[in-house]
């Protein structure tokens, strides 16, 4: 399968591939996936917001994809250091401080969007989190039980044990097995490069200190925050998430006034996979103004 992220620019020097999609008349429309995913997760849905009206904008995170995987550690791949990667690409689309995007974000693209929303809230037009990881959520109860014993058996598996045991990940993510292209998800965390940058970029960043540090503040987002113009934001989540399960989404939903809930029948933690047309309907209807019924 062919990626969507076909362009590539230099942030902070280092490469990252990106796409934009639509007219230059469409209100923008940042899209952040997340892990262990790329901007592929995307491709059912930015077709739909382009027939809508809206200019779609995706990127594989750094050391994500078919983005640059750095050699270098010191290079922060981290949710925090992917904020510094979305205001490059911002800038390099033409966006500067002054210019506000809707941001629709999943997985760990969500820890991403909130410490991006909570610290610079006059550039998010809006806000969508789907499936995301908040608070303490992650990682999961299998993921952490791997982490404390050590990733360097994992690290060092054979190319067919690592590809078997993330197929299995990879298919828990999702109730509709048959429409995950999982040998595609696959491709881009194993081999020789993939399979030591999943640990390298995306694992061993498995943090709760990125989302925790902005959890006290998402009741700001909300318009708590002294005065603070209440940001529009809609959670959706995969009734059959297994990963992030749906008490998650009722946390959040709590946490941030005024905000949105659709819980999605039929979908998993990658309900854009599961549900592409359910999820981009949800997103275009909260786009168009529909935060604002009840």
């Amino acid at each position: 399968m062919k990626p969507i992220a076909t362009q590539n620019a230099l942030i902070n020097g280092s490469r990252v591939a990106y796409g934009v999609y639509g007219s230059d008349a469409g209100e923008p429309v940042v899209l952040l996936h997340g892990t262990p995913s790329s901007s592929l997760i995307w491709r059912n849905v930015v077709p739909k917001l382009v027939e809508a009206g809206y200019k779609a904008h995706v990127f594989d995170l750094l050391g994500y994809g078919v983005s640059e995987r750095p050699w270098d550690s010191s290079v922060d791949t981290s949710m925090t250091g992917q904020v510094t990667v979305l205001e490059g690409l911002l800038s390099t689309w033409g966006f500067d401080e002054t210019t506000s995007v809707h941001v629709v974000a999943h997985d760990i693209g969500g820890g991403i969007a909130q410490r991006f929303a909570v610290f610079s809230p006059h550039r998010v037009r809006s806000l969508t989190l789907i499936d995301v990881v908040s608070f303490d959520s992650y990682p999961s109860k299998r993921t952490r039980e791997q982490m404390d014993k050590g990733l360097e058996k994992l690290v060092k598996a054979s190319d067919e044990e690592h590809r078997e045991h993330f197929r299995e990940w990879l298919l828990s993510t999702v109730v509709n097995e048959d429409q995950l292209p999982v040998d595609d998800y696959l491709g881009y965390i194993s081999g020789p490069i993939g399979q030591p940058s999943l640990f390298e970029h995306q694992v061993r960043h498995y943090d709760p200190r990125h989302t925790m540090e902005v959890a006290d503040r998402l009741h700001e987002l909300g318009g708590g925050g002294g005065g603070q113009k209440r940001m529009p934001v809609q959670i959706i989540w995969g009734k059959e998430d297994r990963w992030q399960v749906v008490d998650w989404a009722y946390r959040l939903n709590k946490a941030i006034p005024g905000s949105r809930l659709d819980v999605l029948d039929g979908a998993g933690h990658f309900s854009p996979e599961d549900q592409p047309g359910k999820v981009a309907d949800v997103v275009i209807r909260f786009l168009k103004g529909g935060w604002n019924r009840t």
